[in-house]
């Protein structure tokens, strides 16, 4: 599932600037995302209108060519399309605008010159009271589609064809699939690390790590590190370290 974001403001470098660091930010964090660059607030509204939408908007507040302020714009958002769940970003060189943006209820306001930090920050926030780490792995058993959160899923371990997923409580389920292919699908956004050409494990459930093997909590397991893996897993490991420092802060 990608990120939609849409950045609308009449600078070009300023939008070339923020959907540079939003698709860098996006790709630390191993999501995928889609943007669309708005110029002016008529183009946003007339997308809105035909349909489109986003998850998060960031959205200037001035455009000097044009009639549409950024404030028309979160009201025809919130009103003409009765759209409450997309968050919205705004950002202006300027900060006397606060009182006015209360009906729109922003997720941030931001000011120009535009920061990496503050960008980095407001992801975070945006991607935090989404719950987009705590969503749900789909797979298939037959005919029947199978759900389970996230949060509960400790490591999968592939045995021939088939794929064992071991979850808390010692709850253990099984399905056909292709372990790297699931991990990419579905996973690797979700902060699991593909330890061996056997086993994919859920970072949360980490207890602790070696440079060969990794013990598990909850199912008091320690799984093996595969040689050509090492490197990359432990790249990975202190990348998500430090992401979810950042994200405390």
């Amino acid at each position: 599932m990608s990120l939609l974001i849409a950045i609308c403001d009449d600078e070009m470098k300023v939008c070339a600037s923020l959907e540079a660091m939003l698709i860098d930010l996006c790709n630390q964090l191993n999501i995928p995302c889609e943007i669309d660059v708005f110029f002016t607030g008529e183009e946003v509204c007339q997308k809105m209108k035909a349909g489109a939408t986003y998850d998060l908007m960031f959205l200037d507040i001035e455009f000097i060519k044009t009639k549409v302020s950024g404030i028309e714009v979160g009201k025809f958002i919130r009103n003409a399309c009765h759209n409450n769940a997309m968050s919205i970003v705004y950002i202006s060189w300027h900060t006397k605008y606060a009182m006015q943006l209360f009906n729109i209820r922003p997720l941030d306001f931001l000011v120009k010159p535009l920061d990496r930090l503050k960008i980095e920050h407001t992801l975070n926030t945006y991607l935090k009271l989404a719950g987009f780490w705590s969503g749900n792995f789909t797979y298939r058993v037959g005919h029947d589609t199978l759900h389970e959160k996230i949060k509960n899923i400790v490591y999968f371990e592939s045995i021939g064809r088939k794929l064992v997923i071991y979850l808390v409580g010692g709850r253990k389920e099984e399905f056909y699939g292709a372990l790297k292919e699931v991990y990419h699908q579905q996973l690797e956004k979700y902060d699991f690390l593909f330890i061996h050409a056997k086993y994919v494990i859920n970072y949360d459930y980490i207890n602790h790590m070696k440079y060969h093997a990794v013990s598990l909590f909850n199912c008091h397991t320690t799984l093996p590190i595969s040689q050509p893996r090492r490197k990359d897993v432990r790249t990975r490991y202190i990348h998500i370290l430090d992401k979810r420092r950042r994200w405390r802060k």
